[in-house]
């Protein structure tokens, strides 16, 4: 969910662009703990948009060209919710975790409850999100709990009296940059978000955010944020980092270089793109997309939206191996597809085999000529350091997992 900064001027930001302090913004708290953990869960809308793969195109065109994303976060097929605390003693909501804005919000489907922390600050706030999917209402100071370890004294808070574009759920924690809550707040410029609080009130002592997703087909279909670092134990290797390119556009955002062979044959040259989390599928620029195509024997599934293989060819099907940094990780044919158990809720049939790999819909040479989305992060751990201004990869027990 990408909001609009005002209704005169729109901004898109990607999934995964927060920390946007720099490393002397403020000093180093003596008193923060190395890292602290935000646990998630997985939802599976049936509500949502059925062809995936045009949501994510109009995302990731609206990136290129500068502009704000149409598509609702609640169009997503698969989208992750953590349950917070606000007030004292607190009240718990379940919000949508949205790494695209920043600006955190309830009141949607359960009242506010106010306690001795609560505190009107006199001010409105209004976020347009797109798809007309909003919310405004009265904005509040209040102490939020993400979980025991992961406090906020005097977040700012916004208490809905009208929104739209939350089937089931209560608000929305915003853990993108601090720019996107520019003119979101009558009376401020920009209010401080979670994550620049945390940092702020010594909770986490560096400006790294760890992230963790598994398949949504797998047994333990979850997710975390791990604030002020990386969770070792989901992780099977080291952490290989590369910094961020220095291609615009895909450098505003955590855009990296990478190249992409499928088996021994490349499909893209190394060029620059975005890791966000935002975008479901795995995204590459049109001209690699047909060789993908060619080199798969898929058909185009125009219901769906997304490649089909046959079972035979699925069985031929050769693994995706994405450089960066020198590093090769390995996209094994199980990962390249879509979870066939979810397959209806893409409008597929229950036995067809669809691919997560899809076109960007412009050729290489855009300056984000790929998306690593949701179905790469749910097979490799990422990293994503602000103060070094760089992200890092390692693998994970579900990169090789046959869950699909």
């Amino acid at each position: 969910m990408i909001p609009s900064r005002s209704l005169s001027s729109l901004l898109a930001l990607p999934a995964l662009a927060f920390f946007s302090l720099s490393a002397s913004a403020f000093p180093h708290p003596r008193t923060a703990s190395s890292t602290a953990t935000l646990k998630l869960a997985v939802r599976i809308n049936s509500y949502g948009t059925k062809n995936i793969a045009t949501a994510d195109r109009a995302r990731i065109q609206a990136l290129q060209a500068g502009g704000s994303s149409s598509i609702s976060a609640t169009n997503d097929v698969m989208i992750y919710t953590a349950d917070i605390g606000v007030g004292s003693p607190a009240t718990y909501y379940t919000v949508l975790v949205d790494t695209g804005s920043s600006n955190t919000w309830i009141g949607a489907n359960k009242s506010y409850e106010k306690t001795s922390t609560s505190q009107d600050t006199g001010n409105t706030f209004s976020v347009q999100y797109g798809d007309n999917s909003y919310a405004s209402g009265e904005e509040y100071t209040d102490t939020v709990t993400l979980n025991s370890d992961l406090v906020i004294d005097n977040q700012s808070i916004g208490v809905a009296s009208k929104y739209s574009g939350m089937d089931g759920l209560d608000g929305l924690l915003g853990l993108g940059p601090v720019d996107l809550t520019d003119d979101t707040v009558s009376n401020t410029d920009e209010v401080p978000t979670v994550t620049d609080n945390l940092y702020k009130q010594g909770t986490i002592s560096s400006e790294v955010l760890g992230v963790f997703f598994t398949p949504a087909s797998s047994d333990d279909s979850s997710g975390e944020l791990t604030f002020g670092g990386y969770d070792a134990s989901k992780i099977t290797g080291d952490i290989s980092y590369v910094p961020i390119t220095s291609q615009s556009p895909a450098s505003e955002y955590w855009g990296i270089d990478q190249s992409i062979s499928y088996g021994s044959t490349p499909i893209l040259d190394e060029t620059a793109g975005i890791v966000d989390t935002g975008t479901t599928l795995i995204l590459i620029a049109s001209d690699a997309f047909d060789k993908y195509q060619a080199a798969t024997g898929a058909t185009f599934d125009e219901t769906v939206g997304l490649l089909q293989i046959s079972s035979d060819q699925y069985t031929k099907l050769s693994s995706l191996y994405f450089t960066i940094g020198g590093v090769t990780y390995e996209l094994t044919p199980n990962a390249q597809i879509w979870p066939r158990s979810l397959n209806n809720a893409v409008g597929g049939t229950t036995d067809g085999i669809y691919l997560v790999v899809s076109s960007t819909g412009s050729p290489s040479g855009s300056g984000l000529d790929f998306t690593n989305g949701y179905c790469f992060l749910e097979r490799f751990y990422s990293v994503f350091d602000t103060t070094n201004s760089r992200v890092g990869f390692a693998t994970t027990a579900y990169t090789d997992a046959t869950t699909n």
